[in-house]
């Protein structure tokens, strides 16, 4: 399979914030995030080959008992399912990082970590017209998949917000899924890939989840090592 990178460091987002996890990047994503920090691994993507023992080797050589496949996204991965499920029998704990727009279909997971994406992720159709194509609600929503995702694993629903605005398209879709979303589910993160941008949108978010029982979501990454590749 298409590997970018596998590191070992803390995980910066979601209920397992501050867990030492070694982190298994996939080459390639099915959509095209016009702020996506990760480009080497979706819009312009890097890595070579690696056989599943070759990854299970590497992941083994780190302390953790946590790994995160990620991307890019992992679930258009070849080879994606066995590892994932090699992984588990193997004693991990495996969280996926996932768009959430392809079907889990027994997936081997102990965490789904979702993240629809919103119309603040569209790449502007007059200089990006190609990847614009490939980020239409169309694209970014799958409600099926959604659903089987929350029907049979533990998840997280992570949103990215850059807008007050976004708050409208997230209630919109939770209630388009037509199941009980516990609010502690929800995770509202900033965007941005600096500091400073982060800490911008915090009074937005903080007074968001305040008032609605969502979870704020940080990035830990970022406030330790910065938008560095590895962290």
């Amino acid at each position: 399979m298409q590997i970018t990178e596998i590191f070992y460091s803390l995980q910066g987002e979601g209920a397992l914030t501050g867990v030492p996890s070694v982190f298994v990047r996939v080459t390639g994503c099915n959509l095209r995030c016009v702020w996506c920090d990760t480009k080497y691994a979706s819009w312009m993507p890097e890595g070579g080959v690696m056989t599943q023992e070759d990854v299970l080797a590497e992941v083994a050589k780190f302390p953790a008992r946590h790994v995160v496949l990620t991307g890019g996204e992992p679930m258009a991965a070849e080879g994606i399912r066995p590892l994932a499920a090699a992984l588990q029998a193997g004693g991990w704990h495996v969280t996926i990082e996932t768009n959430a727009t392809l079907a889990p279909d027994g997936m081997a997971v102990d965490l789904a970590s979702l993240s629809p994406k919103l119309r603040n992720s569209e790449a502007d159709v007059r200089t990006h017209p190609r990847e614009a194509r490939m980020q239409g609600e169309a694209q970014r929503w799958n409600l099926a998949a959604l659903r089987a995702w929350i029907d049979a694993y533990d998840y997280q629903l992570k949103f990215v917000v850059s807008r007050s605005a976004d708050l409208d398209e997230i209630q919109a879709l939770l209630g388009r899924l037509e199941r009980p979303i516990p609010a502690e589910r929800v995770m509202l993160m900033p965007e941005g890939t600096d500091a400073a941008t982060l800490r911008a949108r915090d009074a937005l978010l903080v007074d968001l989840c305040k008032r609605l029982g969502y979870r704020y979501c940080r990035r830990l990454h970022i406030d330790l090592f910065g938008n560095t590749r590895g962290t």
